[in-house]
């Protein structure tokens, strides 16, 4: 599977941000099906005395069409929290997406009503300074 183009951009953001990336792709086995989300990290939290695992599916939204894009990257994204959930991986799934398309999603009403409704978590980067601006859980 290709990696996005920001695949290494999100990765170098969140070690800056302290996580350690323990998987690259992070691979899903359910009987014969097989997923491949982009990677795995992990961080230590010391006041919880314990480790925040995520897993991160990074998204760029090239394609003409945003609301089409976005349709392809839920989809993704639901089908990868049933494969974490039938294999009982204790991990938050967390779309990583540009600032800018941030933005872009933000302008309109489907896609915001979508997000909510379907509960999905977002890691916001910057692709230019190469960091994390906003988790949205």
């Amino acid at each position: 599977m290709a990696k996005d183009i920001v695949h290494n951009i999100v990765q170098e953001a969140l070690t800056k941000d302290g996580w350690t990336i323990t998987a690259d792709p992070f691979i899903l086995k359910q009987g014969k099906s097989k997923l491949e989300i982009d990677f795995a990290a992990e961080k230590l939290i010391i006041a919880e005395k314990g480790i925040e695992k995520i897993a991160v599916e990074v998204k760029t939204f090239v394609q003409h069409s945003i609301v089409y894009a976005f349709h392809e990257a839920l989809g993704q994204y639901l089908n990868y929290l049933t494969a974490l959930k039938l294999i009982g991986e204790d991990r938050a799934l967390f779309l990583a997406i540009d600032l800018e398309v941030h933005e872009r999603l933000m302008k309109s009403e489907f896609i915001k009503a979508s997000l909510q409704d379907y509960d999905v978590k977002l890691l916001i980067f910057d692709v230019t300074d190469k960091s994390l601006k906003e988790w949205i859980k």
